[in-house]
């Protein structure tokens, strides 16, 4: 069945236009979901993972339903850290400015007046739930005219603890509102979040509850503890494009910059104890192309998005399976590949193993020589475990 356009779906021609003129023709699945019933006005419950193309789904609706000589701000998007606030709201002005309307950012590490001044005029406001309640506190910013939240990325807000802000935050917005929630999991504490925020809300699922990006090489590769910083450098060697590393730890990461910068491989951190202007500096380095490697930890990397990653690599293996599909989501974004590679230590063959297993990627973990370990016994029940769509493919990555 052909997939509608844009304008079928409800945008209106200047929109459409700025899409095009940003090499944009055809929406994504998660676009082509939600965009009409959001532009209708309805709350909206979306399941899609990051990198799905969903900033549009919920960025189109809104440019169409606010008016310019609103007071503002009319629109609230709250998201959980601070690079994924510039990603979204640099994304957002792109098509708002044609409708003429404005967009403002607020998130920490800045200082709290001066981004007060800035967001005053924004009849979008994209935001941290910690720097927004702040602004609300001090009454630096007035939510009495929002009339249409969304909370992107909400399952990342509740892991890193910050329903209580987002509880505050919507309490001072009126309940009658509409509310668009995309999460990448819509169980638990998730789902009684999205039905307590929402009222007869159009659910709409686009991936799995375990998936990886399509398009994605998975690759594990058999390291001994000692040499694992040789190994990724001679990974590295072998990359064109641009490698996020994930480490377990901050002074892991800036410990593995030095070490790479001693084999002559230019990367940068990207982890919690730097400060914002130094994190905004190493992913515009990034970005650009000027250093090819992110070294970070999970916690920095939450809400990354960058459609030019082609390599991931898991320097220190990921916990759990959601953490090894949330890694590797952040390569083969937008409909491109991407290469996911993951060190195993012989001490980490066992769990690694296991995990690769529940993700049905044991023939690509088997392909190094390393062998699945039998199933632990849990007495629980989800010992059962889950299969995913992840997809393992044979072709040689480095």
């Amino acid at each position: 069945m052909p997939t509608a356009t844009f304008a079928e779906l409800g945008v209106s021609e200047p929109v459409v236009e700025a899409l095009r003129a940003l090499g944009i023709d055809t929406p994504f699945p998660v676009q082509s979901l939600v965009i009409a019933d959001a532009i209708s006005g309805r709350d909206i419950l979306a399941r899609s993972r990051t990198g799905s193309g969903k900033t549009l789904a919920f960025a189109l609706p809104i440019v169409e339903r606010v008016r310019a000589e609103e007071a503002a701000p009319v629109a609230l998007v709250l998201v959980p850290t601070r690079e994924l606030a510039q990603q979204v709201a640099d994304d957002f002005d792109a098509v708002a400015k044609a409708k003429g309307l404005r967009v403002g950012v607020a998130y920490g590490g800045t200082r709290v007046r001066e981004q007060a001044r800035d967001i005053r005029r924004a009849h979008v406001l994209v935001a941290t739930p910690g720097r927004l309640r702040d602004l609300a506190e001090r009454r630096l910013v007035d939510l009495g005219h929002v009339r249409i939240l969304v909370l992107d990325e909400a399952d990342r807000m509740l892991d890193m603890g910050f329903q209580p802000q987002v509880d505050q935050i919507v309490g001072r917005i009126t309940k009658d509102r509409q509310t668009m929630f995309f999460s990448a999991t819509l169980d638990g504490a998730v789902g009684a979040m999205a039905r307590l925020y929402t009222r007869q809300a159009v659910l709409h699922e686009v991936e799995a509850s375990i998936e990886s990006a399509e398009g994605v090489d998975h690759r594990f590769v058999s390291v001994s503890a000692h040499s694992k910083a040789d190994a990724l450098a001679e990974l590295l060697r072998h990359d064109d494009g641009l490698t996020l590393v994930f480490v377990r730890t901050k002074r892991g990461a800036d410990r593995l910059v030095r070490k790479l910068a001693e084999k002559g491989i230019k990367a940068a951190p990207l982890h919690g104890d730097m400060t914002q202007v130094a994190r905004q500096r190493a992913l515009e380095r990034f970005e650009a192309a000027r250093v090819d490697v992110l070294v970070a930890t999970d916690v920095a990397a939450r809400g990354l998005d960058l459609d030019g990653i082609t390599h991931v690599v898991n320097y220190d293996p990921p916990q759990d399976e959601k953490s090894y599909v949330h890694r590797i989501g952040r390569t083969a974004r937008a409909g491109r590949t991407g290469t996911g590679i993951t060190l195993v230590t012989a001490e980490q063959q066992g769990d690694v193993g296991r995990m690769a297993a529940r993700l049905a990627l044991h023939e690509a973990f088997e392909l190094d020589g390393m062998r699945v370990a039998p199933p632990r016994v849990v007495y629980s029940a989800s010992a059962s475990g889950r299969r995913s769509g992840l997809r393992s493919r044979r072709r040689r990555l480095v």
